[in-house]
């Protein structure tokens, strides 16, 4: 017996010894500390991340595990634990690499495909900040009012309209907009200058406790860059008087500190026959502190404003018949304004190794003028259908969340949650549609009021690893009071609604091998509706639940290559909507979703990369009869893909394509808004720190509609209405020359 004992202390002792915390710090060449380096046991598939120092603690460690250091821009680092790496801090030093994928590694994370997409951000840039959401597999958007007003959005069988089903943030801050002039969820990114940003972070469906309004089909969150390498002056010049400048310059540089602005102007007349007269200005300054110690602090400027003419939706018929050509107009006195000034603070307190604060807030000042017509003369025939949206909102919020790491002393265990609160207040006065004439005769106002809406908020997010397995189950509350002032009553009109929503999360991960793994999620979503409408229906669903699933694999054979596929589901309860463009409401019914995504990753050499994704979707409504079931423009068979290269005798460059299939345009199919296939092309050529560039729009000349809707109008001196696809011409063959200097 009691050599019995003697054994199992031995065993105990060899268990209490067998796992260890590994310490320490990572830097680029030059010292500077680097966060938000991953640091993954590839033998565990334990993983954390370096903090605003530099400095990371990874659990449970054993003597033989081999252990990952990534970053994009940075070569990987890869270490053998032994014993004497156990017994201090260690110092690891990331050399400066080009974008690969090999630097990405797959981690037990919910939206893990994130870090792989983030290889097509760096490996083909952006034209314009709208344009990056196309980085997001399977998401489509089209333009169709002048270049100044927020692009449709497509995802998931979604006709998102410009934003009404995914939740949209830059650092933090909310690009929707709530109870819009124009539509619910209205999202303008024009005030964000492409060249600045860093990074995606991006989730399908409606799974993550931190996202709240708007987060059904999914969630973009964009990252700006905290500091610039370079100072940069870039020109461009094309076709159809296109300019663009752009300017980034460091304002200040220190150990510890660093302030540059950026600054965009943007001149077009676009391929239409009634110049566009496009103009566009964005001016952003950006300061960063970091003690390198524990604390991290980012303040954030800036404004923008736009002006533009707009040829608007043309029908069908009138191209036809030779009334106009595609790039023709029936009212080329549409278009706009708008403007929009940010202030942002993030900041970031590390309490200790294994917890830190993270705060934001924000303050927007926003205006917003639309004019348009898509009926022509089918409501007036003397004066014509034109309508004006109009609103000036300021937003204020903020939001805190704790996170804290527990260690709970099981080798291959991890435990961390997060924890936040925070509010939105939307302000928005005189929100009114009108109908008007050439934008000057005020004829008559549909609606006309002043809108208050708080969106409070809590949520808590569990991560709990155990071996292969990782649970992650959340809860997010939210508190919302809806207040409208009607300006039309004659004598006081104000109603006001609240009402709370309550939406459980469970995501479950499972890593049958480091290069794969398995993945269910599940969870409830909503978006808000328009205040105007909340009042009017008495706060009855209002808040309509977005219940979904996902089933998927991410898989990486090889350090070149990634594989993605999931299959999906999605049903929307009953809501109201409110059309801008009508002032009135709509029941839009039960909806249901179902698809599969698949995407493809290749790093073919160091200097060749490769991506493709591929979406389909089932999209109907389930309490309509069969074959009136169908939802308006949901695309259901959608495709991306590109190809670029870099380091090629200083050229670099990339080709890729965007396909939509053709879908329903109404409820019977008896209307179908065509699909299309465009290409476009880019070229680069570096000497020293000049860089000339190529932009090709559109390569072969391929005649397609951006955007499409079944609308019901009528010609001037027409005898009666028709029902049709209304259309905005895509882009023709699009050239662009670009000069840039870095200094």
């Amino acid at each position: 017996m009691k050599n019995l004992i003697t054994l199992v202390l031995i065993i105990l002792g060899g268990v209490t010894s067998y796992a260890h915390d590994l310490y320490g710090t990572v830097t680029n060449e030059n010292q500077t500390a680097l966060e938000g380096v991953g640091v993954y046991n590839k033998t565990t598939g334990g993983y954390t991340y370096t903090n605003v120092s530099g400095y990371f603690e990874l659990d449970d460690v054993s003597v033989g595990d081999v252990i990952y250091f990534y970053s994009l821009g940075f070569k990987n680092h890869q270490l053998t634990i032994t014993e004497d790496l156990l017994d201090g801090t260690i110092q690891i030093t990331l050399e400066d690499s080009v974008v690969s994928l090999e630097q990405v590694v797959l981690v037990s994370k919910v939206n893990a495909m994130s870090n792989f997409v983030n290889v097509d951000v760096k490996a083909s840039p952006v034209k314009s900040s709208q344009e990056i959401l196309r980085k997001v597999p399977g998401l489509i958007i089209g333009q169709h009012a002048g270049g100044g007003k927020a692009e449709q959005i497509f995802l998931r069988g979604f006709d998102v309209d410009h934003g009404t089903d995914v939740a949209i943030n830059v650092d933090g801050m909310p690009v929707n907009m709530v109870s819009h002039a124009h539509g619910q969820g209205y999202s303008d990114m024009h005030f964000i200058i492409p060249e600045t940003i860093d990074n995606l972070d991006f989730g399908k469906g409606p799974y993550y406790a931190h996202k709240g309004n708007f987060n059904t089909a999914g969630y973009i969150d964009l990252k700006l860059k905290k500091k610039i390498e370079d100072n940069q002056i870039s020109l461009e010049a094309g076709q159809f008087n296109t300019l663009r400048s752009l300017g980034m310059f460091k304002i200040t540089e220190s150990d510890y500190s660093n302030a540059y602005v950026a600054s965009e102007l943007v001149l077009t007349d676009g391929a239409f026959e009634s110049p566009q007269n496009f103009n566009r200005i964005n001016i952003m300054g950006r300061y960063n502190f970091n003690n390198r110690k524990d604390q991290d602090l980012s303040i954030t400027l800036s404004h923008f404003q736009s002006k533009w003419d707009a040829s608007g939706q043309i029908p069908q018929r009138a191209v036809d018949q030779g009334l106009i050509s595609r790039f023709g107009a029936i009212d080329d006195t549409e278009g706009g304004n708008t403007s929009r000034s940010n202030f942002l603070v993030n900041h970031t307190k590390q309490l200790d190794e294994h917890s830190r604060v993270k705060s934001k807030a924000f303050i927007s000042k926003y205006d917003f003028e639309l004019f348009s017509n898509f009926t022509f003369f089918l409501e007036d025939p003397v004066n014509a259908d034109q309508i004006r949206q109009q609103e000036d909102r300021t937003i204020i919020g903020a939001e805190t969340s704790y996170e804290h790491s527990i260690h709970v002393g099981d080798h291959d265990s991890q435990l961390k949650y997060e924890s936040g609160l925070g509010f939105r207040y939307d302000d928005v006065n005189d929100v009114q549609l009108s109908r008007t004439m050439n934008r000057k005769t005020l004829l008559e106002r549909l609606a006309y009021g002043n809108v208050d809406e708080l969106n409070a908020y809590g949520f808590i997010d569990v991560t709990y690893k155990k071996n292969k397995w990782t649970i992650n189950p959340g809860l997010r509350l939210d508190y919302f009071k809806f207040d409208y002032e009607n300006l039309l009553s004659e004598s006081y009109d104000n109603k006001s609604e609240d009402k709370f929503f309550v939406g459980p999360k469970l995501n479950l991960i499972y890593a049958a091998t480091p290069d794969l793994q398995f993945f269910s999620k599940s969870g409830i979503g909503f978006h808000s509706n328009d205040s105007r409408v909340v009042t009017a229906q008495s706060g009855e669903e209002i808040l309509p639940l977005a219940i979904g699933s996902d089933l998927g694999s991410i898989y990486k054979p090889t350090d070149r290559l990634v594989i993605n596929a999931a299959f999906w589901y999605l049903f929307l309860q009953q809501e109201f909507v409110y059309v801008g463009d009508a002032g009135i409401v709509e029941p839009s019914g039960k909806t249901e979703r179902f698809g599969v995504d698949f995407g493809l990753r290749y790093q073919l050499t160091d200097w060749l990369y490769a991506n493709g994704d591929i979406n389909y979707t089932h999209a109907r409504s389930t309490e309509d009869p069969d074959g009136e079931n169908y939802i308006p423009l949901a695309p259901d068979l959608t495709s991306s893909a590109g190809l670029s290269f870099s380091n090629i005798n200083n050229f670099s460059g990339g080709i890729n394509y965007r396909f939509v299939s053709d879908r329903p345009a109404n409820e019977d199919n008896s209307i179908v808004a065509e699909g299309y296939f465009v290409t476009d092309l880019n070229l680069n050529y570096s000497i020293k720190n000049w860089t000339l560039g190529l932009i090709i729009e559109n390569l072969f000349d391929t005649e397609w509609n951006e955007t499409q809707f079944a609308t019901e109008s009528r010609l001037f001196n027409e005898p009666q209405s028709f029902e049709e696809i209304h259309f905005t011409p895509g882009t023709p063959f699009y050239l662009r020359g670009k000069v840039s200097v870095n200094f």
